[in-house]
């Protein structure tokens, strides 16, 4: 039961494409921005429906995942999940994220900033860039019986490469953060001086 990509080898092909080492994911083509678009417009009908299937299949497929979330840590039921306000909550800013995403689409420079902010948010909730390619992989197993057959390899094929350039940019927004952090954290005499720089 499930989707074609929740198997591991088509998730660890789908981040090892996610992965920091790993050239400039390509971004999404003109026809698959409006493929994108056009599934966006039935897909949002049921984004709270889409984001709690995204969530409990995540914490199935990828348990570990659970200890990024400090309310569903202790969880064991995933039928308990699935009621959960606050999972509903968590999935609806997550839908929220993708709807803003998939706006942006014709606006490289607001989706670039809009996803380096989150990378950068993710570094202060201690959720670390090796998972955020198993959410995309686990939105796509959910929006298919959504679609039926409007579900297609390309459409599929475009969601991937949406996710793809989105989850490098949080990545690279992470580790912006991570770095600024590591900065601030050191004393003031272990600071590079700008100020004496001609010695």
């Amino acid at each position: 039961m499930g989707c074609a990509i929740s198997g591991l080898a088509a998730k660890s092909e789908f981040a090892e494409k996610t992965s920091e080492d790993a050239a400039a994911p390509a971004y999404p083509s003109e026809d698959q921005i409006q493929m994108i678009k056009d599934s966006w417009k039935v897909i949002r009908d049921d984004i709270a429906k889409v984001g709690i299937i995204m969530f409990v299949r995540l914490f199935e497929t990828h348990p570990e995942c659970k200890d990024v979330f400090f309310l569903f840590r202790d969880v064991e039921d995933l039928e308990r999940l699935r009621t959960s306000r606050e999972l509903r909550a968590h999935g609806l800013r997550v839908m929220s994220f993708i709807e803003k995403s998939v706006a942006r689409l014709d606006q490289l420079d607001r989706l670039e900033a809009l996803a380096l902010e989150l990378g950068k948010s993710h570094y202060h909730y201690n959720a670390p860039p090796k998972y955020y390619s198993y959410v995309g992989a686990e939105f796509i197993c959910a929006v298919q019986p959504i679609l039926k057959e409007r579900w297609t390899a390309e459409l599929e094929e475009a969601w991937k490469t949406m996710f793809q350039f989105v989850t490098s940019l949080m990545n690279q927004g992470y580790q912006e953060e991570s770095a600024r952090q590591r900065q601030l954290a050191l004393s003031p005499k272990e600071r590079p001086d700008k100020r004496n720089t001609a010695l």
